[in-house]
């Protein structure tokens, strides 16, 4: 989405691998990331980057929310990783010639759009599942320089999926939860577990 220094982005699903990393990412290139997060993770996604914090559980209509908290700052890009009911809220939230970008949908893969929207504001919308190899040795530059670094949240025995599993449908993490194959837990994976 051509995110440079000074923009505002607005980033969905905020709270996992993708999310935090795009918090990081922001931050890396000069932009100012807006995380869209649930309660109890805004603390830790500030510590690496976010900005300012819009939850889904506010009580308000989601637009409301994002605008109470942005105020009249411009949204020059979204990085959504959610999709589903949010889709057109995230279209409007976009100033003119605001870029929409989509890895992941989360919420649901088909969503509903108002094309007026698209055309009437001149937005580009992108998807990307990986990028491209330009991409990926500029993002291997700011892994090196420790401008991005990965966040586990914590690791799991695979005798104890059940429990990882719990905590992913939950929500209940930062960053990545990462399952270890019992045989190596003590060496690989106990070191992470909280």
């Amino acid at each position: 989405a051509r995110v440079a220094a000074g923009e505002n982005v607005l980033i969905t699903g905020a709270g996992g691998g993708v999310g935090s990393g795009l918090i990081q990412l922001c931050r890396a290139r000069g932009a100012v990331p807006f995380a869209v997060t649930s309660r109890g993770k805004g603390e830790r996604l500030q510590k690496i980057g976010a900005e300012d914090l819009i939850y889904r559980d506010s009580g308000k209509s989601f637009f409301e929310s994002v605008r109470q908290v942005v105020g009249e700052r411009p949204i020059d890009v979204v990085a959504d990783l959610v999709a589903g009911p949010l889709f057109n809220d995230l279209l409007r939230l976009l100033r003119p010639e605001g870029r929409y970008t989509t890895a992941g949908a989360i919420a649901g893969p088909v969503v509903q759009l108002d094309l007026r929207t698209m055309y009437l504001k001149h937005l580009e919308l992108h998807g990307s599942s990986q990028g491209t190899r330009g991409a990926f040795a500029r993002l291997i530059q700011y892994i090196e320089a420790g401008k991005i670094t990965a966040i586990l949240d914590r690791t799991f025995p695979l005798s104890k999926i059940h429990q990882a599993q719990t905590a992913f449908m939950n929500k209940e993490y930062v960053g990545k939860l990462v399952v270890v194959p019992d045989r190596h837990w003590e060496q690989v994976g106990a070191p992470y577990a909280t």
